[in-house]
């Protein structure tokens, strides 16, 4: 990540987990065209055009209708190569992996194994204590859609100046547990009384991640690749732990505030403080892939979809925005609503939104943090130019 606004963005029932390959089949192959070859994502394409115009190295992206799947690029996957990049490029997602640890635990509701209003302090005792923090008071629901008021750990001063800063440099390879993480958010007060307001923190994620691993006596990246990613052919997504590095070829692009003007390859980093709030690794299709899976019912039941899909308001914290659990609804700038995730690390800024009925997705990336403008490639595939 870099020290502005992506900083803080990060960065199944037993029927369904039994059906697996019933259920979770990949649909029949759709018509392909690419962003030269299909006007109807014109205005996409020139909104990606635009990014990199801007200053993104390069963007990726793919959309999907009823009409077929779309893939546009522009820009290079590497600055020093100048390779295009590629529609099958992987790229960190950050903190689109909590719409899939969300999902893990909606699955485990219905099954019977959680309960989403009992307290955190049920599942972890005693972990969440220090500075006004209280697990006992904060239920597991307010954790997936941030309403719990737990210090987001990504705006601790001394874990930000080194991994958010240009310390990250030589501090990229460094091992993290997600209880070392948790006890650096837990030296800083609550944001606010649990259940009384909204701001967005990755140590939420975090602590759903240790409940996953509670519930079920399996690593969290270990449970969703059993239920979501293995069943759905995500083949190009996986949850690296403490490995990093990225595929090639797409590089990743950073700069600090510390250094202006100069731009650092931060492709190589171990992603272990990121954990379940973000480390997952991924691609466009796969990302549209699973997202077309959950909003057309085939990850969770009617009730759990209802619960994920119900939305508290972000206090303004993101514009035209509000939150589920784990799930973003997006108003588009045509006033269409989509709904999805955004996710933002070292070098790299995703967005993957698609309509409620998963008739419509695109999934993005830009390989480069310091320029915004992905909300803007969303809204210019949900609306026609006329109405934007």
């Amino acid at each position: 990540m870099s020290t502005r606004l992506i900083r803080t963005t990060l960065v199944g029932v037993t029927a369904i987990a039994a059906a697996g390959a019933a259920l979770l089949t990949t649909p029949a192959a759709a018509a392909e065209t690419t962003g030269t070859q299909d006007s109807r994502h014109a205005a996409t394409q020139a909104a990606m055009d635009t990014a990199v115009a801007a200053g993104v190295p390069g963007v990726v992206a793919e959309a999907r209708d009823s009409r077929g799947r779309w893939k546009g690029t522009s820009g290079v996957a590497d600055l020093s190569t100048r390779q295009p990049r590629g529609h099958g490029d992987r790229f960190r997602a950050g903190s689109v992996t909590k719409t899939l640890v969300a999902t893990v635990m909606l699955q485990l509701q219905a099954e019977g194994k959680a309960d989403l209003d009992a307290t955190v302090d049920h599942y972890l005792p005693g972990l969440v204590r220090g500075n006004g923090h209280d697990g006992r008071k904060i239920t597991v629901r307010q954790l997936m859609n941030h309403t719990s008021g737990v210090f987001n750990f990504t705006e601790d001063a001394a874990f930000s100046k080194k991994v958010l800063g240009i310390e990250f440099l030589e501090s990229r390879y460094d091992d993290w547990t997600p209880q070392q993480v948790i006890a650096l958010a837990l030296r800083n007060p609550p944001q606010f009384e649990p259940g009384t307001s909204w701001k967005y923190s990755n140590t939420n994620y975090l602590l759903l991640g240790l409940i996953v691993e509670k519930l079920t006596g399996r690593p969290y990246a270990e449970e969703i690749e059993r239920r979501i990613t293995s069943p759905l052919g995500m083949r190009a997504t996986y949850f690296p732990g403490t490995d990093p590095h990225v595929p090639a070829p797409t590089r990743h692009y950073s700069t600090f505030t510390e250094d202006p003007g100069k731009t650092y390859d931060v492709t190589e980093l171990n992603p272990s403080w990121a954990w379940a709030a973000g480390e997952m690794v991924t691609n466009s299709a796969d990302l549209n892939r699973f997202y077309t899976a959950l909003f057309t019912g085939r990850l969770l039941r009617p009730a759990q979809l209802r619960q994920m899909t119900t939305t508290v308001p972000t206090e303004g914290n993101l514009p035209r925005q509000r939150y589920g659990l784990g799930l973003i609804e997006y108003e588009t700038t045509c006033g269409v609503k989509v709904w999805g995730h955004s996710g933002g690390i070292h070098g790299s800024s995703t967005q993957a939104f698609g309509t409620r009925d998963g008739r419509h997705m695109i999934t993005l990336n830009f390989n480069g943090d310091w320029v915004g403008g992905g909300k803007n490639v969303v809204s210019a595939e949900f609306c026609p130019p006329s109405s934007s």
